[in-house]
């Protein structure tokens, strides 16, 4: 009976309970009372991480790749290609120039052209092969950086070792009458009559112990077929203008370039351009010479 008025009094208890909305409420080892939730459940304490704190992690599919884009074995990022500044088919003043550097350093035999032809990728790839670059024969970034590095910045000389570049703007000497305008910087003869240039043509001069006079003269003597009394070489075309020295063809520029130089004489290349202008020129033409 005790026990029966008991279990009564109990259920009396809760049901009251469950009106009020009341809970029963644990204790801590502090003796204070953990925070509930409203469905009763125990909440964590303060600072804690439950698994409910733990952010959801972004689920991946079979197509999902993020956080390996960019990545190669071992999770290393993947290497970006050198970017390519030229190849095979380019022309301009920048291949010429980089051409000169690849002769510099003996990769590439053949004179400067503008143009990126099938000798000049061949140069490259030996030039990369050589330093343990990819041989694409293509002139990138990373290649361009080693070449001038190892080089100097091409003189006009080197650019045009064996002639083509092009012709300086006229000496204001030159604007009146018939002259020989020859200018050291360019390295060309331009043939003009009153302002007016007829031909123009590549020349080359003396050396440092054998330097082209500068100023201006006249011819005064001219020699289809004259051979130098001094040096014993033929001087074919030759336009005296100043004691032995004169405008005349020379068959070793033709053959080495700029490599070479005269005793002092205004050598041309164009055996075409100069016998022309040899049926052209008069005695008492004027010769400017200038930089």
């Amino acid at each position: 009976m005790r026990t029966t008025g008991m279990k009564r009094s109990l259920a009396a208890l809760a049901a009251f309970a469950a009106v009020s909305g009341c809970t029963a409420h644990a204790v801590d080892a502090q003796g204070k009372k953990p925070p509930v939730r409203i469905d009763g459940s125990l909440a964590p304490a303060p600072g804690a991480k439950g698994e409910d704190d733990k952010p959801a992690a972004p689920s991946k599919g079979p197509d999902d790749k993020s956080g390996s884009a960019g990545k190669g074995k071992g999770d290393k990022p993947a290497a970006v290609p050198a970017e390519v500044l030229w190849s095979s088919g380019d022309r301009g003043d920048d291949v010429r120039k980089a051409q000169a550097r690849l002769h510099q350093v003996a990769w590439l035999i053949t004179p400067p052209t503008g143009t990126y032809d099938a000798r000049t990728v061949e140069a490259v790839k030996g030039f990369q092969g050589k330093r343990g670059l990819p041989r694409t024969g293509e002139l990138d970034t990373v290649t361009w950086r080693r070449l001038r590095k190892m080089t100097h910045e091409p003189a006009d000389w080197e650019l045009y070792p064996y002639g083509g570049q092009p012709a300086a703007k006229p000496d204001p000497r030159c604007m009146t009458g018939r002259v020989l305008c020859v200018n050291k910087t360019s390295r060309t003869l331009r043939w003009m009559i009153d302002g007016r240039t007829v031909s123009e043509m590549d020349v080359r001069f003396g050396s440092q112990y054998t330097p082209t006079r500068e100023g201006v003269f006249s011819v005064y003597f001219k020699s289809r077929h004259h051979v130098s009394t001094i040096y014993h070489t033929s001087m074919p075309y030759a336009m005296f203008f100043s004691g032995g020295q004169a405008v005349h063809y020379s068959p070793d520029f033709a053959a080495r370039g700029y490599y070479g130089a005269s005793h002092g004489c205004v050598n041309v290349r164009d055996e075409g351009k100069v016998a022309a202008l040899f049926a052209q020129v008069r005695t008492g033409d004027k010769v400017v010479v200038y930089w």
